[in-house]
C-alpha cells in the first residue's frame, strides 16, 4: 500500500507542474485562463509579471515537497506524514491565494486540487489513515 500512496502523492504533486507551464504562459491549460493574474491577494502588491514568478516558483516547491514526501514513505520515515501535511497545506494556500477572486470556472481555477488536499489532510490527521506502522 505504501507504493501506491507514494505513487499517488507523486502524481498529485506533479500536477502543479502543469499550473507552473501556465503561469510561465508557456502554454495554456484551458481557453482564457489566465491564472495566476488578476490574484485577489496580490494584485494590489505586485504587477502580473511578479506574480507568475511567485506562483511558478510555488508550484515548484509544491512539487519538490509531494515528492520528498512520497520518498520518505518509501524509505519508511515517520516524517512523511508532516512533510505531506504540510505539502497539501502549502498546496492549498497556492490556489486560494493565486484565485482571482470569481466565482466562476472554479474548477479551472484549483477547486479539485483544494478538495484533494483537504482530503489528504483529513485522512491524515483525523481518520490515521494510512498507517504504515513506522
Amino acid at each position: 500500500m505504501n507504493i501506491a500512496v507514494a505513487i499517488f502523492l507523486i502524481l498529485h504533486g506533479l500536477v502543479h507542474l502543469l499550473y507552473l507551464g501556465q503561469s510561465m504562459k508557456w502554454y495554456q491549460l484551458g481557453e482564457g485562463m489566465t491564472w495566476p493574474e488578476n490574484s485577489w491577494a496580490f494584485s494590489r502588491l505586485f504587477g502580473n509579471k511578479t506574480i507568475r514568478v511567485i506562483a511558478s516558483i510555488s508550484c515548484v516547491f509544491a512539487t519538490l515537497v509531494f515528492i520528498v514526501g512520497s520518498g520518505c514513505i518509501l524509505a519508511k520515515q515517520p516524517v512523511w506524514l508532516s512533510i505531506t501535511v504540510g505539502a497539501a497545506a502549502f498546496s492549498s494556500l497556492l490556489v486560494i491565494l493565486m484565485w482571482d477572486g470569481k466565482m466562476k470556472e472554479l474548477a479551472n481555477k484549483g477547486l479539485f486540487a483544494i478538495l484533494i488536499n483537504i482530503a489528504i489532510i483529513i485522512l491524515l490527521l483525523v481518520v490515521g489513515w494510512p498507517d504504515f506502522g513506522f
